[in-house]
């Protein structure tokens, strides 16, 4: 018989969620002002995030309810802030990315690519992480990690010498480059851990096939999420930054745009994927690095057999066709008019065909990525394609579109869409409520901090926190705050909000942190142990990495010398004691 602590831990999520309002009430109906009253929204929404009791999405939508009947934000406010420039900027990625996907573009770059680098151990790892942090740029993290890791395991069972499954070429059931769900490719043993239902018992693994298992597991996962911070649709937390600088500092001239956070990031993720690269393969290939490059090894049959692998599944890809041709003209374009729109060095074609009075481009990135999404919907993805309609015989049928509303319906993640837009909405109701000019007032003393020493502190409690958070909710929660004490303390908001905001992507230490470590954890034969041993000192590395970065580049690019004059409404007191700062930050 169920004891009642059994009945209430069954019951938990529908206890937190009907609890956690009546709890934090007192707060509003004591202290009766809109920063009590936003406070009470924001902390509600914190802890629903944590705890999970409510779907993320669902609990992005408090605002909507909480802000109206509570006097802060009128209704219609409120609800502009959940399809902002941002979201449509998310939305039009997200269209070119499922094209991307749904043509098995991403796949063929893959299979490419791994065909150069070659199979020999440390290459090997360096080339999947490669390919994995390249896709992940454009496409999710999620979907890149379901791709890759069965490529990966299925090259490894050639590593490991088994030359039937190559003699049988394409039937080659281990390598199954669909991208399937853990659930389907998951086995469980008795211990309980799951690991690839493709792999060989534990016990006739060597020790080492067995680590480097791990490690490329491991190394995909990784990449994926380093990967993602590289560009300003790689990931969401990047997105949630421009949209709560652009909803916090509306004057701040768009000064994150692809280009400059492209400027700004990609080196970060470069060196950072590059000193992963070098930690993975020391703790799971060693220190001989002779051995880990392949030379003198006399496993060259193992080799060619994996070598053979992938040479024929991107064989099997055939030529590209029509509709993968015109995906890759229209992905280069759209990523040609990002770079070129309003770059900062030279001026770019928003800032001199599409231009305001003030000399300001009318046509953001959004503007851009839906353009080239609609210009999906209107191309064939055959020609010529016309075919006998099966349902209607004697007529002719035409091919569907490059991106038909059905594929992007299905593959469009909508709930992240309303998280940023109830993360958007809680950053402009912190500011609307006054609780933000208040919050900087508490946090006056942390001047007499160094900078550098704050924003690496800042860093790193926010790696820690996303480990158990999602990163999403992490920098929606952080970013108005840190907003606040930068404009308390006189330091360019942009210093510690954005080595916070990568630093939402360094969770490597638990399964439950990203999508791509449940993937991971569920196909490689991973324990908790080991992604925990190798994800620590890589938060660490990643942090080090971020602090080298926003102490070093990025100071040209978003000027953080100086204290904007677009961040300055609460804090006037800040120019005059800043030699050089009458002028913004851009």
């Amino acid at each position: 018989m169920a004891t009642c602590w059994q009945v209430l831990w069954a019951y938990r999520s529908y206890l937190f969620a009907i609890c956690l309002p009546i709890f934090l009430l007192p707060l509003p109906i004591i202290v009766r002002t809109k920063e009590a009253y936003c406070a009470y929204t924001i902390i509600l929404m914190a802890l629903m995030w944590c705890t999970e009791s409510l779907p993320l999405a669902v609990t992005g939508l408090f605002p909507i309810v909480l802000f109206p009947l509570m006097g802060i934000m009128d209704a219609s406010e409120v609800g502009i802030e959940y399809l902002n420039d941002t979201n449509i900027l998310f939305i039009g990625g997200m269209m070119v990315a499922v094209s991307v996907e749904h043509w098995k573009l991403h796949k063929r770059i893959a299979l490419r690519v791994l065909l150069i680098i070659g199979v020999r151990p440390a290459l090997l790892l360096l080339g999947f992480m490669l390919v994995t942090a390249f896709l992940s740029m454009w496409i999710s993290n999620t979907a890149t990690t379901a791709m890759m890791v069965p490529i990966g395991h299925a090259v490894l069972e050639q590593l490991q010498g088994s030359q039937k499954d190559v003699e049988q070429g394409s039937d080659n059931p281990a390598f199954e480059l669909q991208e399937a769900s853990p659930q389907k490719e998951a086995t469980k043993l008795d211990n309980g851990q799951a690991v690839s239902a493709s792999s060989e018992p534990s016990t006739q693994k060597s020790q080492e096939h067995s680590r480097f298992h791990k490690g490329l597991s491991l190394c995909i996962c990784y990449s994926a999420s380093i990967g993602g911070i590289a560009t300003l649709t790689g990931t969401t937390p990047n997105l949630v930054l421009q949209g709560q600088m652009n909803s916090l500092f509306p004057q701040n001239g768009n000064v994150i745009n692809f280009a400059s956070w492209f400027g700004f990031a990609f080196p970060t993720m470069i060196i950072l994927l590059m000193l992963a690269w070098i930690w993975l393969q020391v703790l799971f290939l060693g220190f001989n690095f002779r051995k880990n490059f392949g030379f003198g090894e006399g496993e060259e049959e193992q080799k060619k057999a994996a070598f053979q692998v992938i040479k024929n599944q991107h064989t099997l890809l055939g030529p590209m066709n029509f509709a993968e041709k015109t995906v890759t003209v229209l992905f280069i374009f759209l990523v040609v008019l990002w770079f070129t729109r309003e770059p900062g060095f030279f001026p770019g074609w928003g800032d001199t065909l599409f231009a305001n009075e003030n000399g300001q481009s009318l046509a953001s990135d959004g503007t851009v990525a839906i353009f080239i999404g609609l210009i999906m919907f209107f191309i064939p993805s055959k020609i010529p394609g016309l075919t006998q309609d099966p349902n209607k015989p004697g007529k002719l049928k035409a091919p569907p579109a490059i991106l038909t509303w059905k594929t992007m319906n299905d593959k469009m993640p909508w709930n992240i869409l309303i998280l940023l837009g109830g993360g958007f909405a809680l950053a402009k109701g912190s500011e609307q409520s006054g609780l933000s000019a208040w919050l900087g007032e508490k946090l006056t003393p942390l001047e007499h901090i160094p900078p550098a020493a704050t924003a690496f502190i800042l860093c790193l409690l926010v790696a820690i926190f996303t480990e158990c958070t999602s990163n999403v909710a992490t920098t929606t929660l952080f970013l108005p705050i840190l907003a606040s004490m930068a404009q308390a303390i006189c330091l360019h908001p942009l210093y510690v909000m954005l080595p916070c905001t990568l630093a939402s992507s360094l969770a490597f230490m638990l399964p439950v942190a990203t999508p791509p470590n449940a993937i991971a954890f569920s196909f490689g034969g991973l324990k908790v142990s080991d992604m925990a041993r190798a994800g620590f000192l890589l938060n660490i590395i990643g942090v080090l990495t971020i602090t080298l970065s926003i102490n070093s580049w990025s100071f040209p690019i978003f000027n953080l010398d100086k204290f904007p004059s677009w961040a300055n409404s609460n804090t006037s007191q800040c120019f005059p004691s800043l030699p050089n700062s009458t002028e913004p930050g851009l």
